[in-house]
């Protein structure tokens, strides 16, 4: 039999028996579809689109300006022994922590199609820089979720010092294969004028971003039905079979499987329980990133020829270690102790943001970050010109 109907004829059985139960469940739950699609949207247009467009606006401005480079040449002495990639990678791990996924990952790969880095440094990138924004986790999950500014707070410094151990491993990956310093050479990175850089850079941005909400769509739409289905219900019964050993219930396996699939229906949905398995569910979520932002990585790489490999184990491994690093802060540092006001009423403000506020906070942000990169540039240039008129003299 299995010589009659080859591999590809079961792919196809699966995909049209998949294809038609989806079909079938439209059908039978249309009410749920467009609630879901509702509620995509809204979070689309009052989260997505405001923090993370003027982000993406400004990675691509920093990248096809050159000013990556500036940046590499102050921190290559930091990049280069720690995780093996040229100074020029900086700049995708400080947009990564700043501005969320996928900011980090689209960041990465166009400084490799930019010819700044080599594929070996770009897939180490892949593995490390792609991370949670603090305004995601400072304000939905921490003031949102667990109703702390401190658990926000530790959630985030165990997802920073996560990223960076794990940056810190793939140094490793591929071995033979050495960054790209100055030294020795490349591709000559040409820089782009500004009025075409700024032209591609905000239409490009809005591609992404509108990428980004496409996904965002499916897959809210894709859990509300397989909840409504029963069939998530039935995956974390199998999940719970898998994982009794580990004291893993019915409860906490779908709230894991929902998080696997989309990290901010699985963060929102740890309103009970104890809190320290929460927490580290919950760091676990924000390292894995999900299977959304997964496939929104997956368009960015297009035919770029870069492995998604290294970045999925990456964040699997993100996720581990975050989840450990999260335990122990939260046994050192107690969760009923004092936090600043401040940093609560931050939280809180982030949580309770609308479109306009968002916007014009996120928009600030980057620009920030962009004139903290164009003074970079203006030092580095006076530099190289008083080194070299000091030759001159």
């Amino acid at each position: 039999m299995g010589r009659i109907v080859g591999k590809e004829r079961y792919r196809d059985i699966l995909l049209g028996a998949g294809l038609l139960w989806a079909t079938l469940a439209l059908i039978l739950w249309p009410e749920q579809a467009m609630d879901a699609m509702r509620d995509g949207l809204r979070l689309c247009g009052n989260v997505i689109v405001p923090s993370l467009f003027p982000f993406f606006v400004l990675s691509s401005l920093v990248v096809e300006l050159g000013m990556s480079r500036y940046l590499g040449r102050l921190l290559e002495p930091i990049m280069v022994p720690l995780f093996r990639v040229n100074g020029s990678c900086a700049t995708a791990l400080a947009l990564g922590f700043v501005g969320g996924y996928p900011v980090g990952a689209q960041t990465a790969i166009q400084i490799y199609q930019n010819g700044q880095c080599s594929r070996a440094e770009a897939e180490r990138m892949l593995a490390f820089c792609n991370n949670s924004g603090p305004a995601f986790i400072l304000g939905v999950v921490g003031a949102g979720v667990f109703g702390s500014g401190t658990a926000g707070l530790l959630l985030y410094l165990a997802h920073l010092a996560a990223s960076l151990l794990v940056g810190v491993l793939f140094r490793f990956y591929k071995p033979r294969e050495g960054p790209r310093t100055r030294k020795r050479g490349g591709p000559q990175f040409q820089a782009a004028s500004f009025p075409w850089a700024f032209t591609r850079s905000v239409t490009g941005a809005l591609q992404s971003t509108l990428k980004i909400c496409a996904f965002i769509l499916f897959f809210t739409v894709f859990l509300r039905i397989l909840a409504r289905a029963g069939i998530l219900t039935t995956l974390a019964r199998l999940l719970s079979a898998l994982l009794a050993p580990l004291g893993l219930d019915h409860t906490w396996s779908e709230r894991l499987l929902t998080g696997l699939i989309e990290v901010s229906s699985g963060v929102s949905s740890l309103t009970d329980g104890t809190l320290t398995g929460r927490l580290s569910m919950a760091a676990f979520m924000l390292g894995w990133a999900g299977v959304s932002v997964h496939c929104q990585v997956l368009a960015f790489l297009g035919e770029s020829g870069l492995s998604i490999g290294p970045y999925v184990a990456g964040k699997l491994l993100h996720g581990g270690l975050s989840a450990l690093i999260v335990t122990l802060l939260a046994r050192i540092w107690p969760l009923s102790g004092p936090v600043s006001y401040y940093l609560v009423e931050q939280a809180e403000a982030i949580a309770q943001l609308d479109f306009h506020r968002a916007l014009a906070i996120s928009a600030a942000v980057a620009w920030g970050v962009w004139l903290a990169f164009l003074a970079l540039a203006a030092y580095m240039v006076k530099k190289s010109s008083g080194k070299s008129r000091r030759r001159i003299v």
